[in-house]
């Protein structure tokens, strides 16, 4: 599952007045509100920060991304989704953000007592939405994994 190392550099905006400043700070607030709703399994709440049309988690929709999301989280215990070196890129009403992630997944049920963890980065892009930035793509590129996948419902690969 680990993927090859993204190619380039992200470079953060340099922040020039307070509408700047209150987007980037709201941008990253976003960022941590997503990853809490993620542990809380909050599916509704998580399909309000995605815009229509998102593509994420190797799905397109929100319906979809919300299905691949379920389809990981669902089948565990408690989770916890660390991020930090948040990166922000501003275009206007358009952002890019680069974060680094630890998300660590206890199992439940048959897999009581196993975890998975894998860190890496969510390279996203967002869309300003009236007072809020949306998630309009994310994509995930795992640098290490250790543990039990099928704790996330993956299958050992054969």
């Amino acid at each position: 599952m680990p993927t090859a190392e993204p190619a380039t550099t992200f470079r953060s905006t340099v922040l020039r007045d307070l509408e700047q400043v209150a987007d980037h700070h709201t941008i990253v607030d976003g960022l941590y509100a997503f990853q809490t709703m993620l542990d809380g399994k909050k599916w509704n709440e998580i399909r309000t920060a995605m815009q229509e049309g998102v593509h994420a988690y190797g799905a397109r929709g929100i319906d979809d991304a919300v299905a691949v999301m379920r389809a990981h989280l669902d089948v565990c215990g408690p989770t916890q989704h660390l991020m930090g070196n948040v990166q922000v890129r501003l275009e206007g009403d358009f952002a890019t953000t680069r974060s680094s992630f630890r998300a660590f997944h206890t199992g439940a049920g048959a897999y009581t007592g196993s975890v998975y963890e894998c860190l890496g980065y969510y390279d996203d892009s967002w869309i300003r939405a009236g007072e809020r930035w949306k998630l309009v793509r994310r994509v995930i590129s795992v640098r290490a994994e250790s543990g039990d996948r099928a704790v996330i419902g993956i299958s050992a690969e054969p």
